[in-house]
């Protein structure tokens, strides 16, 4: 008889669906109740949190900033993690198991580590600024802490690895003899890489903004430390909510419109890159 190792695997799948589901229904069924102070809810159920978020323009201002913020990393991501990937690639030697395996470790190298990095860099009094006004390129420091550029900054810092990741793994499946082909027909390499790689790249290239957008949409420790307490993003938000206000049921307003704004996105995105292919078929 064939043992099925495969069902091994699913009592921990279970037991992780539990959790999250469980915890995400607790949190969530809280935002419907009023906030009493000192962690309290009300028993009477209502929407009285929804309502207040949407009718104020800082939280609203707040998703905004959320949304944009993590668009402008998942962009950064992919134009500069496509070329590198697409390097590695193409790569014939050696070198390009010894640059995937960089990009693997710098991945999962802990995200504090990587934002202090970018803080002792980027500070006004960092090397980066030390070096540009010996220059003469400005001529007074600039930091990126403590505003959205800083927050864009760090979040591509973050997901660009998985970008990088993802990407090898979508251009590896694109047999190289497709490129060399249209070269010998008369084929620039620019038309090459925009005819060819990316038409093919596409879904692959989808998947991977949505995952690097989604990481984004969350990711909290690059937030709050190069936003520096003046930049709030709703996953800063909800931990200032929870830790230093102790208002659980709006933390969990915020956190179902957190979740919501991701699904809607993510839906949005799927049907435009169908209407996208539709389109694109007609022409053809």
């Amino acid at each position: 008889m064939k043992v099925r190792w495969e069902l091994l695997l699913i009592p921990g799948f279970l037991i992780t669906i539990l959790l999250i589901v469980s915890s995400q229904y607790v949190f969530l069924q809280g935002s419907f109740h009023r906030d009493l102070g000192l962690g309290r809810l009300s028993e009477a159920m209502n929407l009285g949190n929804y309502f207040k978020f949407f009718s104020d323009t800082f939280y609203l201002n707040t998703l905004w900033i959320t949304i944009k913020t993590s668009a402008l990393a998942t962009l950064s991501t992919i134009l500069l993690g496509f070329p590198v990937a697409y390097l590695i690639a193409r790569m014939r030697s050696r070198w390009a198991m010894i640059l995937l395996a960089g990009v693997v470790v710098a991945t999962f190298v802990t995200i504090v580590i990587k934002v202090f990095g970018l803080i002792i860099i980027f500070s006004a009094d960092g090397w980066l600024n030390r070096f540009l006004l010996w220059v003469g390129f400005i001529d007074r420091p600039y930091t990126i802490i403590g505003n959205e550029v800083g927050v864009v900054v760090g979040l591509m810092h973050f997901t660009l690895g998985f970008g990088v990741l993802l990407l090898y793994s979508v251009i590896q499946t694109i047999p190289r003899s497709y490129e060399d082909a249209a070269q010998i027909h008369g084929a620039s390499r620019w038309r090459v890489h925009w005819r060819i790689m990316l038409p093919l790249s596409l879904p692959g290239i989808t998947v991977g903004a949505l995952m690097i957008f989604n990481m984004s949409m969350g990711a909290f420790t690059s937030a709050a430390l190069l936003g520096g307490g003046r930049v709030f993003t709703l996953p800063v938000l909800i931990q200032r909510t929870v830790m230093m206000e102790i208002k659980y049921a709006m933390a969990g307003t915020l956190a179902a419109v957190l979740l919501v704004s991701v699904i809607l996105i993510n839906l949005l995105s799927v049907y435009l890159l169908k209407r996208l292919k539709a389109a694109r078929l007609v022409i053809a």
